[in-house]
């Protein structure tokens, strides 16, 4: 009987895992085509580094305008209308964006675009998260969310090297246009009334009234908003620029960009085995805020460290490698600051994780302009940028580390 019950909630529980995960897939394939498309484009159309700048960083523009709205719109409408709306969003911008591409405001519009149905979306999913993942099971759930993301920059790594610029586009857009279909046959959301959906396990405060200052009122918050934010600035940097970096810094030919999938698979591997690493010292006794901050000073930390090494390389293996471990180490941060939110705040994750995510998203905007403009007047060297993004880790590492928890404030 006990086997019984617990199958459906197995199949539930996995269920939604995968189809968010599968989400998570589709939004960072759409994220990280630009970047690698726009060497071809700028061959094509001339454009200097400052408007690739401009072009990259628009992405972030419309990814932080829209996550508090995610956040309310999921906690008032449900996850799974919000989550089907955004994902609709970035992937006809993705789709459309070959019909626009000679014209750098048409793009950079598109690529707000992109941001503000991306920036919709992940409030979403971790709303749909907080109300449906038994707590010791979200550092997995949480661990393959980011595995999967990082498994669709891999396929769009590998994949748009050997397509023209404009099939980057029309495929990975197409690819959601599928997923949208997905999740409205397979998921099925329970609200329990109009404004709020069912909780697999009910939190000890319910209360929905809470005031805006109560998100920035308490330091553990703010310690997760810190740590994302220095996560996100050295995630964003390489984003951007590491296709641009090998080929004009490294030497790396056409060929050579297919290196550029090999973080993120470190990403994913490291995001996955961190992920049962953390639920098994949960398991094991560990308490959940020692747990959240050992796996954010390994995503913090290490990052920072590495980064400093792959700045003084010159040789494109050796090179890679080290970004590769960098972005490896950063998956532990799925299991640390990132599960957080669910922790101190599941009736208000949503929005939680829009805050941050807003906050976290200005290295997005200014990383772009401000590489260009680091680079261009150091003539050509690289050295300030990685600087500034370990020095970034490294104070969003000590600061979660004295200022967290994993009590429920809100």
């Amino acid at each position: 009987m006990s086997i019984h019950m617990s199958m459906p909630q197995f199949t539930k529980t996995s269920s939604t895992v995968a189809l968010c995960s599968l989400a998570s897939f589709v939004n960072s394939a759409d994220r990280v085509i630009m970047p690698i498309a726009i060497i071809q484009l700028t061959d094509e159309f001339k454009w200097d580094m400052h408007g690739q700048g401009w072009v990259l960083s628009a992405f972030a523009v419309g990814f932080m305008s829209s996550m508090v709205l995610g956040g309310k719109a999921a906690k008032k409408y449900g996850g799974k209308s919000v989550l089907t709306l955004a994902v609709w969003i970035w992937s006809m911008s993705t789709f459309v964006t070959p019909f626009f591409a000679t014209s750098i405001p048409a793009l950079i519009f598109l690529r707000v675009l992109l941001g503000f149905g991306e920036g919709l979306g992940m409030p979403s999913i971790f709303h749909i998260f907080a109300h449906t993942i038994p707590v010791e099971e979200r550092s997995r759930a949480f661990g393959y969310l980011v595995a999967l993301g990082s498994i669709g920059q891999t396929v769009a790594a590998l994949v748009s090297p050997y397509l023209h610029w404009s099939w980057m586009f029309y495929l990975f857009g197409s690819i959601g246009f599928v997923w949208v279909l997905l999740w409205i046959v397979l998921y099925t959301e329970v609200r329990t009334s109009i404004e709020e959906e069912e909780f697999i396990q009910p939190p000890k405060v319910t209360s929905s009234n809470v005031r805006w200052a109560e998100f920035i009122s308490h330091w553990s918050l703010w310690s997760i908003y810190i740590a994302h934010f220095s996560m996100n600035w050295s995630n964003y940097m390489i984003m951007q620029w590491l296709p641009t970096y090998m080929a004009r810094n490294l030497g790396a030919n056409k060929q050579d960009m297919m290196f550029t999938a090999v973080p993120h698979i470190m990403n994913s591997v490291f995001g996955v085995v961190a992920a049962h690493f953390a639920d098994g010292l949960i398991a094991q006794k560990w308490s959940v805020l020692s747990v959240r901050r050992l796996m954010t000073s390994i995503g913090l930390l290490g990052p920072g460290i590495f980064l400093l090494f792959f700045s003084a390389v010159s040789n494109l293996l050796l090179a890679m490698i080290l970004v590769s471990v960098s972005m490896g180490l950063s998956a532990c941060n799925s299991s640390g600051h990132l599960s957080n939110h669910a922790d101190i705040a599941p009736h208000h994750a949503g929005i939680t994780y829009a805050i941050s995510n807003t906050l976290a998203t200005i290295p997005g905007i200014v990383c772009g302009p401000m590489t260009a403009e680091l680079v261009t007047q150091s003539h050509g060297r690289w050295f300030p940028v990685f600087i500034i993004a370990a020095g970034v880790n490294f104070v969003g590492g000590v600061i979660y580390l004295s200022q967290s928890a994993a009590s429920q404030v809100l």
